[in-house]
């Protein structure tokens, strides 16, 4: 064993790790952002950041938008999302605390709170021993934030539910619902008519262009399968244009095969059956394959 560290080396490491700066704080002077880099994607970086008013870690947002001058409706879509987080409060939804543009740098920014575990997908793949219980327990918690979208006034649709917009808290084990930019606001009728999403989580009748909130439903569906089975629905195709021939026709993903427990895997078929057969979410929360984990005291608090 090697020679330990002494006390004042301790000191030092700390006092460097306290002489971290902000590289950016936001108007109010409220949040400041750190240079780590949380994520990375098409539209947006997010960064951490710190809550100086409430003493806690959040996410800072960040999209240029001169690098979308070209294409207004990446533009309008992230509006729309930081227009539906202001007005929803649910503790299996992203939470949004403020929103700005920085007019001097041309950003768009948003902070939300911060999941320290990351994407649901990347912490599966990180955990690859994980019991039928543990998927039942993240699958209650984004049931509860689809039956609120669902039973929202108005309805919201999702439209993009997959594991790397869900996120976790593994320290607790408290998931949530994540990027709304592409979620649709319904009327009465809960009918949409635009296709957009994830092909591999998109139901037939999205691409039909003639569907209610029950295509969240579908896709929540090939997300447990995702879970279960760490593999992305229909990754054995090579394509779009084939993944759009197998959903159509009702053709499974190969993933499908890989679930050995016959009620998990009667559970993912009924989330992914016709649209007219399809539960909604406050009926599979109802289902008797979740009801050894529904009114655990552990879902319940975190």
């Amino acid at each position: 064993m090697g020679p330990t560290k002494s006390s004042s080396d301790c000191e030092e490491e700390l006092e460097e790790e306290e002489e971290e700066a902000f590289v950016e704080v936001d108007p109010s002077g409220r949040f400041g952002r750190y240079s780590e880099l949380l994520g990375c994607g098409a539209v947006k970086k997010v960064y951490r950041a710190f809550d100086q008013r409430e003493g806690r870690d959040v996410a800072w947002n960040q999209v240029r938008l001169r690098s979308f001058s070209s294409d207004p409706s990446v533009i309008i879509r992230l509006r729309s999302e930081i227009e539906l987080l202001k007005n929803l409060k649910h503790q299996n939804i992203i939470f949004l605390y403020h929103f700005w543009k920085d007019v001097e740098h041309n950003t768009l920014n948003f902070i939300t709170e911060a999941c320290a575990s990351g994407n649901l997908r990347d912490y599966r793949k990180k955990h690859r021993h994980v019991s039928i219980k543990a998927l039942k327990k993240w699958g209650v918690q984004i049931l509860r934030g689809l039956d609120y979208l669902h039973t929202h006034d108005p309805c919201i649709i999702h439209r993009d539910l997959n594991c790397s917009n869900i996120f976790i808290n593994g320290n607790v084990g408290k998931v949530k619902i994540g990027d709304l930019g592409l979620a649709a606001v319904v009327g009465e009728n809960h009918a949409a008519h635009s296709m957009i999403g994830t092909p591999e989580y998109m139901a037939p009748e999205l691409y039909e262009e003639d569907y209610t909130e029950l295509v969240d439903i579908y896709s929540f569906g090939m997300c447990l399968l995702e879970m279960a089975t760490c593999e992305i629905p229909y990754s054995e195709c090579d394509g779009l244009g084939k993944i759009y021939r197998k959903v159509t026709a009702g053709v499974m993903p190969r993933a499908m095969d890989d679930l050995h427990d016959h009620d998990l895997k009667a559970f993912v078929q009924r989330c992914v059956g016709r649209p007219r057969d399809r539960p909604s979410a406050a009926q599979l929360l109802k289902d008797p394959f979740l009801a050894d984990v529904v009114d655990d005291d552990d879902i319940q608090d975190v």
